[in-house]
């Protein structure tokens, strides 16, 4: 039993590193350091410059890649575990088959060149995995009975929705390189409104930097897609913030854990702008995105089983 939960853990652990590493690599924009998958350049080990990528920028994308590699043999290890021991077999098989579709996704972004909706998707499978191990690791321990703690489900689904939804947002944002599109606060390029192009903005299937039609896309659409991550984030405070109040005198510790990350979260995204997108922000900005949902999840296993941390 103790091992199922240290390898679980450690698979938690290394899914948020993997999540922020590939954030950090998105962001240094060394996402296609290695063109070809899953060696680069046909090589394990980068060795030097090969088009134009020198062999940081290729380390950058390699490392991720084994990073996300282990995690994987560890995602393995687990299920094998889970269906042995009859502890949540159900949902470790889930999170195998969902890391397999994660691999796919990363070969997908390099083989596109960076196409926004699978760089977009590959990120949200790397946060739904994080979620779901989170949840594994929940149910690995027992915990104390708390029905009260049944009244929080509604207010803690808004706000797990909500949050995905922002995520996604978010995705979009760095997939579409949008995050200076509006480089003032608190209006966009000195206004509430400013001119935006929503159709074009978030049109599925098209490449990157253009439009389905095959033109350039524009700053209104650019402007567009980071103006609407802005404003649903006031919505994910308002819903995130209402439900870690209602949350306040039932589960404490969660609620101010939630309220600290919204606060953290607010803070990095004024802080990026400000300061025109710093790499180690924009990365930490990933990093709290991950930490919020980690704690929604927390609200989200308790509220919905009607259970009061042992921890």
């Amino acid at each position: 039993m103790r091992l199922i939960r240290s390898v679980a853990l450690v698979a938690l652990c290394l899914t948020f590193v993997v999540v922020v590493v590939g954030a950090y690599v998105r962001l240094s924009d060394a996402g296609l350091g290695c063109p070809d998958w899953p060696l680069c350049y046909g090589k394990p080990i980068p060795a030097e410059v090969a088009d134009g990528h020198p062999v940081a920028k290729q380390w950058k994308e390699m490392g991720h890649r084994y990073l996300a590699g282990s995690l994987g043999l560890l995602i393995l290890l687990l299920a094998l575990l889970s269906w042995r021991l009859r502890r949540s077999p159900r949902l470790a098989l889930a999170l195998l088959l969902l890391v397999i579709f994660q691999a796919a996704l990363g070969m997908w972004t390099v083989t596109m060149l960076l196409k926004p909706v699978i760089v977009t998707a590959h990120l949200l499978g790397g946060m739904t995995i994080f979620a779901l191990l989170a949840w594994y690791v929940l149910q690995q321990k027992p915990h104390a009975a708390a029905a009260e703690a049944r009244a929080l489900r509604g207010p803690a689904a808004a706000a797990l929705a909500a949050l995905a939804l922002q995520i996604a947002l978010g995705g979009w944002v760095s997939a579409n390189y949008a995050a200076l599109a509006c480089p003032d606060l608190p209006l966009c390029r000195g206004q509430a409104f400013p001119p935006m192009d929503f159709a074009n903005a978030f049109h599925v299937v098209r490449e990157l930097g253009q439009t389905a039609d095959g033109a350039l896309l524009t700053n209104e659409a650019l402007t567009a897609i980071h103006w609407l991550h802005r404003m649903f984030a006031l919505v994910v405070l308002a819903v995130a913030g209402w439900a870690a109040l209602r949350a306040r005198s039932i589960l404490p510790t969660v609620a101010i854990e939630i309220l600290a990350l919204l606060a953290l979260q607010a803070s990095l995204g004024v802080a990026n702008v400000a300061f025109g997108l710093p790499l180690p922000l924009a990365a930490a900005h990933t990093a709290g995105a991950a930490l919020l949902l980690l704690a929604l999840v927390v609200l989200n296993f308790f509220s919905f089983r009607g259970l009061r941390p042992s921890f």
